[in-house]
């Protein structure tokens, strides 16, 4: 019989540990060890990256996993110079796993003479001979457009209502889902519907950039456990504000869930003084001390769902069966108990 030829993982600087974690989970998958393929990626004293490749990769399915977080554009740089160095290494296919989707902000042209950086990254990304994305919760779902590539987008969601299950389980009854902003309403839906839980809204009017004028709560959040749904979290001045105005609204408790901890700047400090319970988050991006010391905040895994969807595009069947609650379940049996 022929040998099964298994995908093959190799990683950047971005996030080691979700790269070795997704590895190992593959490994249990499959019954065969999976480990990342022996690479070097470093840098130059001028600061040029050098990729190099120990491992014969020739018509080898590959899997570069590659968040391009703080410091972003290192982070970027990384992953094209190790597509193009795995396509010039006559590697059959490369597909970036890009677990946090940097840039993703900067989607459309808000104002006269800016750019869509969004789109730009998309063309470079396809030119350094990348074939497929994949990535979770884009800031705006219309990034994939951007791409001539296919580009599978996964959801936190169902890993936030399996969490949100266990920890409340004796109290879901109370539980109020909020979206921080009008934006963000699809998201939060998605979650409410998920858990089954009603939906409320804090909507916020600025006078200038930057500056949060007002804000009000859409829905009755009087003796609720408010649990906030966003795609990322940067500066947490918006999320530590809405906690404040939801208990002044009445609401019992307020807790976050969101999918990208960038936690920039002032972040940690504004939540270790915030009136937010809790903040949880994933590990699409690679925490750093200050975040694992904080008592608030609390990282959920991907690498089970990041495994099982590297594995169904490698075999070729179904990604979108990942959104499933019941697809879900059996991946992240024994994850969450307490």
């Amino acid at each position: 019989m022929p040998n099964v030829v298994e995908p093959k993982l190799i990683a950047g600087n971005a996030n080691p540990p979700l790269a070795n974690a997704v590895a190992r989970r593959m490994s249990i998958h499959r019954g065969v060890h999976i480990d990342l393929v022996d690479a070097r990626v470093e840098r130059f004293n001028d600061g040029e990256i050098f990729v190099e490749v120990f491992e014969n990769v020739r018509g080898e399915d590959m899997f570069i996993i590659q968040s391009t977080s703080n410091p972003a554009n290192d982070n970027l740089m990384e992953l094209l110079i190790m597509a193009d160095a795995l396509r010039r290494s006559s590697a059959q296919r490369v597909t970036a796993v890009i677990p946090y989707f940097g840039y993703a902000r900067q989607d459309r042209r808000t104002k006269p003479r800016t750019p869509i950086t969004a789109k730009l990254v998309s063309n470079m990304l396809v030119e350094s001979g990348i074939a497929r994305v994949l990535t979770m919760d884009l800031h705006a779902a219309q990034i994939q457009g951007f791409f001539d590539i296919p580009v599978d987008n996964l959801y936190a969601s169902p890993i936030f209502a399996l969490d949100i299950k266990e920890k409340f389980k004796d109290r879901m009854d109370e539980i109020m889902v909020v979206s921080p902003d009008v934006g963000g309403v699809a998201r939060a839906r998605e979650l409410a519907k998920r858990i089954n839980a009603p939906l409320s809204i804090v909507d916020k009017r600025r006078e200038k950039p930057g500056e949060v004028a007002e804000m009000t709560v859409i829905g009755d959040v009087k003796d609720k456990v408010a649990i906030m749904i966003d795609d990322m979290c940067d500066t947490a001045g918006t999320l530590c504000k809405a906690a404040e105005l939801l208990l002044e609204y009445g609401a019992k408790e307020v807790h976050a869930y969101v999918t990208h901890g960038v936690l920039s700047g002032p972040a940690v400090e504004r939540i270790t003084n915030s009136v937010l319970k809790n903040l949880v988050i994933t590990d699409t991006i690679a925490a750093p001390k200050p975040v694992q010391d904080c008592p608030q905040i609390r990282v959920l895994p991907t690498a089970p769902l990041f495994a099982q969807a590297i594995l169904n595009i490698w075999n070729g069947t179904s990604v979108s069966s990942l959104f499933e609650t019941s697809t879900m379940e059996p991946i992240y049996e024994g994850v969450f108990r307490s």
